[in-house]
């Protein structure tokens, strides 16, 4: 299979991963743009250099994009931007222009504006700082009370989500001319109520297809365009408490891993005998802890971990932004590279799912399986979610040399997926923050 993919911006989870996934299967062709065409925090993506690179790819089966790239210059900057719905529309159109030479299935998403509760404007309008919480809550109420904001600042923001919302209806338009084979909205950063709870909401009534989580939704789409069907059976491990609602989402972590398995083109079963697959499910009791805010969560993984006799991958989403140390010291020990089809513990609930079905889906349906390939994902994972996420990042005060620091989750990994690379990993801040890291493995 021959995919196009065009990715959010430059950041490792949006772009590396995509590569690493895709090569686990060496029968499938990725064409992506080079990184540097790309938008990162502080720079949008040279729109004019992917509408070259778009029009002189190679012919494709499946092109799968974000649409937030070509429409404002990434995710972050369709937050920012200032130009108008005219300006945004004659873009969108010449893409469609381009898109319809290529006569592939389309795989697209678009998403709908998130609200952010807090007054960090890192990713958001400079007037974020001063006024975020108040938006939120002024979002939140229905529009009541927005005395405390200014009416300058009020318009502007109101302006730039309206500007939005009309473009995804647009998209809309489209979708009913059956011009994508799949358009999904997504939803990132949802609370209960919002402006942008109530966009999803109209979207669905005029026959939109909405989805919670945001950056890992082009990987769903990559295992959804790979179209053998695979009967997976969801395992929680706090299987009473699968109601409960993830940070930083809208719905409970039950409908959040079947949106996932329904978007990924998977076929849900009742048990695990009829299965292809096992997701275990690392779900939390009373709420999800958060490692970025050091918000805990109730009791931890009880008991040891016993590989289901099938193949299984895993979803560690007791936290949010990393891994469980209790879970993954019981399943390193215990992982046989015949059953265990992956790991994740990335970011959110959603971000973490997304990511880890595509690579089943992959690896599952290779037709030239690359081992070598898929223990370096592995170790990325780990390394990344586990020994970074979950530990030496809260040792830390700020970017800095950790090859110290992570020495012996490296020689731990080595060991266990045996594969000798201590030598040739790198580690690298991309975006020059805490946030995210990005393993380097030559």
């Amino acid at each position: 299979m021959r995919i196009c993919f065009l990715p959010i911006d430059n950041r490792p989870v949006c772009y590396n991963l995509v590569k690493d996934i895709a090569s686990i299967d060496e029968s499938i062709e990725l064409f992506m743009p080079p990184r540097s065409y790309l938008g990162d925090l502080n720079r949008n993506a040279d729109i004019d250099a992917l509408f070259d690179w778009l029009k002189n790819a190679p012919k494709c089966d499946v092109v799968i994009l974000s649409l937030d790239t070509i429409a404002y210059g990434g995710l972050i900057p369709s937050r920012r931007s200032n130009e108008s719905f005219d300006e945004i529309k004659i873009r969108i159109n010449k893409l469609k222009k381009i898109l319809i030479e290529k006569d592939a299935k389309i795989y697209a998403f678009s998403s709908i504006m998130r609200i952010s509760n807090n007054n960090y404007n890192e990713e958001e309008k400079e007037y974020w700082k001063d006024y975020g919480k108040k938006i939120f809550e002024y979002s939140y109420s229905g529009g009541i009370n927005s005395s405390n904001i200014p009416q300058e600042i009020l318009d502007d923001y109101l302006a730039t989500r309206n500007r939005n919302f009309e473009i995804n209806k647009l998209y809309l338009e489209w979708q009913k001319e059956g011009f994508f084979n799949t358009l999904i909205f997504s939803k990132d950063d949802c609370a209960e109520f919002g402006f942008n709870v109530d966009e999803a909401k109209e979207l669905e009534a005029l026959g939109g297809k909405t989805k919670t989580g945001a950056d890992e939704i082009p990987l769903t789409l990559l295992a959804k365009a790979l179209e053998k069907e695979i009967k997976v059976f969801v395992k929680y491990t706090e299987p009473d408490c699968k109601d409960l609602i993830s940070n930083y989402e809208d719905v409970s972590i039950e409908k959040s891993v079947l949106g996932q398995l329904e978007l990924g083109g998977f076929n849900v079963v009742n048990s695990q005998e009829e299965a292809d697959v096992v997701l275990v499910v690392n779900n939390f009791v009373d709420k999800q802890g958060e490692l970025v805010m050091n918000w805990p969560t109730q009791g931890s993984f009880k008991g040891d971990f016993l590989p289901p006799n099938k193949l299984y991958c895993v979803a560690d989403v007791r936290y949010a932004n990393g891994a469980e140390n209790v879970l993954v010291e019981k399943l390193l020990p215990k992982i046989d590279l015949d059953k265990f089809y992956g790991y994740s513990a990335w970011n959110t609930s959603a971000n973490t799912l997304g990511s880890l079905l595509a690579v089943l889906k992959v690896r599952f349906e290779a037709l030239k399986y690359n081992e070598h390939a898929f223990k370096k994902l592995q170790i990325i994972r780990f390394l990344d979610d586990w020994a970074y996420q979950a530990n030496i990042r809260g040792q830390i005060q700020e970017p800095c040399d950790i090859s110290n620091l992570i020495k012996s989750y490296e020689e731990r990994l080595i060991e266990i997926f045996d594969y000798d690379i201590q030598d040739s990993i790198k580690y690298i801040y991309p975006w020059k923050r805490k946030f995210e890291i990005e393993v380097v493995i030559d």
